[in-house]
Order: C-alpha cells, then structure tokens, then sequence
C-alpha cells in the first residue's frame, strides 16, 4: 500500500523546491543520479546540500548550468529591477547556505518567460545585458514537448515515473501554446530552460515512485502578486502559464500579498500531473517531514513543506432519530408510564426535562432517541400514552466509539463490563452496575466494595 504525501504550498511551490522536500522526506539520491545520468541531456550537474532558510533545515536541490548553458537569469535585480530587487536580494527569510554557494535568489525554472519555459516560432540569437556585467551571447537549440519526450523515454526510469514525467510536460506544453497562442506542435521549450526543467520534472516524478506515494493532498497553492521580468519583457505575477494550468487543470489558486512569483509553471503541473486532492484527513498522523528550500528571497520563506501523512480510522458512524414534544396536561404517573413504555419498546433513550411553556406554564419535554426504521412505532405510542397532538423529529448523524463486552473477577464472583476503544487506542472498562448491586446484595457487602474489586481487577 502506498503513502499519502501532503504538499504545504503556503510560500509556494516550484520544481527544485518539490525535488528537495522529496529528497528530505528520504527519497533515494543515489537512485535518482543514476536515472538523470541516464538522459541524454548534458551541460549540468546537479548539487544536493543542506541550507538554513528562515532558520529551518531544509534540503537545497541545485541545477548547475555550465557556462555554455547559462542565463544568469538568477538575479533578483534582473527579475524585479532597482530597490525592489535590492531588498529581495538582502534576504527577508535569512537564507544562509551550508555546503556550497549559490547566487542569492535564482530560479531553476526562470529560464525566459511564463516561470521557466516559452513558445518560441523559429530560432533566434539571444543576447542578455544584464547590470551586472555578464552580457553574452548563444545560438540555443530548441525543442518542442515531442523532443522532451523522447529524451525521457530514452532514460532507465520506472514505467510509473516515466508516465509522470509524460504528464506534466503535457500539462506545461499546454499551458505554454495558450499563452502564446500557438499550437501544440509548434510549441518550443529553449534549452537553457529545458534542461533545468528536464532535471526537475523527471527528479519529481523518480522520487514520487520512489517513495511509493499513490497519493497527494494539496489543500492550496499560494502565488504572490506584483510583475516579474522575462526574456520578452514585463508581465504580471501570477504568471500566464500559471494560471494557464490553473485553469485548464481545475487547481485552486490563492493570491497572498508578497510581491513576487511563489507558484512555478513547473511547480503547478505538479500538482496537476499528481492529481492532488484538496481535502486533509480529519484526523491523521504524521511519519515524515521534508523541508525543500527554493532560491528566491521573499518576504515569506521559500520553502516547500512535505509531509507523509497517515489516516487514522474515522469512528464509526450511524444514523438515529431524536423525537421531541412538550406536555403539559399529564400526571407524574402517566409521564412515567409513557416512558417504561417506550423503553419496553425499545427506545435507545428516553428524557424528561422541565419546561416553561405558553403563558409561562411549567411543563415537560419528552425526548426519545431511537433508530430511524422505528421513528414511526415510537410516535405513535406517543400518541397513545400522551396527550400531545405534534411531535418533532430529527435525523442526527453520531460517531460511536468500538464497544466490546468484558468482564472482571472479584472475591465474590465475576462482573460484566462494558470495553471501549478510544480514538487514540487508550480504553476504558466499566462494571455493569446490574451485576455488583446483585453481588453486593448476594454476598452482604457494600455495593462501593464490589465497584473497587472490579476497579483493581482492570489495574491489574
């Protein structure tokens, strides 16, 4: 039987960020080396360490570009430009790296525009001039999701992940021809990003099989708000690729108020690809905890929270009827009868309680809880055992503790008693008092003195 993996997505998600929260719950890194070796991709290599982020441990999973392959779109001050990128750029979560170095905010997936990847319709010659005087310039190759494709089928990966990795660069080619109003066919992913991206998604989905996770609760993705810089330009957060996937998956987005891209297009088809639920259990114990730090600096932290999660069984449930009425033209007597009469008959419970009713009478209300097939016998001896002419009525859902008959030895002979199982798995024991008042009776001893035996019989 597989887990249950629950993604907090509250500063967001991303592809790094999934693969080291993976990675942190005990995802195999030597099995995913081995499977990202066996691509036919180049140009990187990949470092795994550990970071402070916001004071937490969190695992840090990097893509190094080599320099024919990078974009140096890993800077705040490109993405955001001017003050706005120098206070990101300080660090509001403290970031602190431990193992190696990184630049202080970069994306994997950032590659050109939507997140991490865009259409293209022919090939150009890209030159970035970036302030910080690293301009220069490449001939890229491109490919479309078909060439993608062929280079995950040609890895050694698990047939399940394989199918994942399928799944969400469908969902981001989709996504990416929307935005650019092209078709499938003639969507192109630019190299410097697809090979990040061709890491991450096929990392996220070896990990996925890896862990033996069959299924995914993410309760919200939280993206931020404001505009980021891509290769074409400025375009608003959440970005259209996003959104894109969003909308074509039936995600639920939510807009927080940091300023900045929290949800990845890559980190959106995800949680699409994975088909996650997004409903918790009500009750659930935790097995794990992955923390996956991200490369930007945020006013929140950029961290994805992974935990494996287990259900704890529900408590069993039934239906019951509650009937109700008031009375106020009865005796002590007949009131009394009524009610032997409904417990002859079988009522669950039967209640009396003191009521004011019009013009400040006292009076009293009849309450009966019984199963719903034998809502309709009780009214009617109701009906006939008192004088009210109306009767209320209920259908109510009840969780029922396990109840298990047990039994207790004592100096004077052996006591039922009633076992109950909590929803933690402590129980209690308690006597059926029938059973000590007649020992107590029998034998000439106190009805507390058999209550105490059977109290120590159960420490025992």
């Amino acid at each position: 039987m597989g887990k249950t993996l629950y993604l907090d997505c509250t500063c967001g998600i991303s592809g790094d960020m999934t693969v080291a929260a993976l990675l942190d719950l005990g995802g195999n890194e030597a099995r995913l080396r081995d499977a990202l070796a066996s691509l036919p991709v180049d140009g990187y290599e990949v470092r795994v360490s550990r970071v402070a982020k916001a004071g937490l441990d969190c695992c840090d999973f990097d893509v190094v570009l080599d320099a024919a392959h990078e974009n140096h779109d890993h800077d705040m001050a490109y993405l955001f430009g001017g003050e706005h990128a120098l206070a990101h750029a300080q660090g509001h979560d403290g970031e602190q790296v431990l193992g190696h170095a990184h630049a202080h905010g970069h994306e994997h997936e950032h590659a050109q525009c939507h997140g991490h990847d865009h259409a293209h319709r022919h090939d150009d010659e890209h030159h970035h001039g970036h302030d910080h005087g690293h301009g220069h310039a490449h001939h890229h190759e491109h490919r479309g999701p078909a060439d993608i494709d062929r280079i995950i089928d040609a890895g050694r990966l698990a047939p399940r992940a394989r199918d994942l990795a399928h799944r969400m660069v469908s969902i981001i080619a989709a996504a990416e021809a929307k935005a650019h109003g092209v078709s499938l066919d003639e969507v192109h992913f630019h190299e410097v990003g697809a090979v990040d991206s061709i890491v991450d998604i096929v990392s996220v989905a070896v990990l996925i099989d890896d862990l033996d996770i069959d299924r995914v609760i993410v309760p919200r993705l939280v993206d931020g708000r404001g505009t980021i810089r891509c290769q074409h330009g400025v375009i608003p957060v959440p970005v259209p690729a996003t959104l894109n996937i969003v909308q074509q998956q039936g995600l639920s987005l939510t807009i927080g108020d940091v300023e900045g891209e929290l949800v990845t297009p890559t980190g959106a088809a995800i949680v699409a690809a994975l088909d996650a639920e997004r409903k918790l259990p009500a009750r659930f114990t935790v097995k794990q905890v992955g923390f996956g730090s991200g490369k930007r600096s945020y006013e929140v932290p950029s961290i994805l929270r992974a935990i494996i999660i287990e259900d704890e069984a529900p408590l069993p449930q039934d239906s019951i009827v509650r009937l109700e009425c008031d009375i106020d033209d009865a005796t002590g007597e007949q009131l009394g009868y009524a009610a032997d009469a409904l417990r002859a008959a079988g009522a669950r419970e039967v209640h009396w309680a003191p009521v004011f009713t019009k013009k400040g009478r006292p009076a009293w209300q009849l309450q009966v809880i019984a199963s719903p097939e034998d809502a309709e016998r009780f009214e009617g001896i109701i009906f006939a055992e008192t004088g009210t002419i109306g009767i209320r009525r209920w259908l109510c859902e009840r969780s029922v503790l396990r109840r298990e008959q047990g039994s207790a030895e004592t100096p004077w002979g052996t006591v039922r008693t009633k076992v109950v199982t909590l929803p933690d798995g402590e129980t209690r024991e308690k006597p059926e008092f029938d059973d000590c008042a007649a020992l107590a009776a029998q034998h000439g001893v106190s009805l507390r003195a058999v209550q105490d035996a059977v109290a120590k019989a159960g420490e025992r």
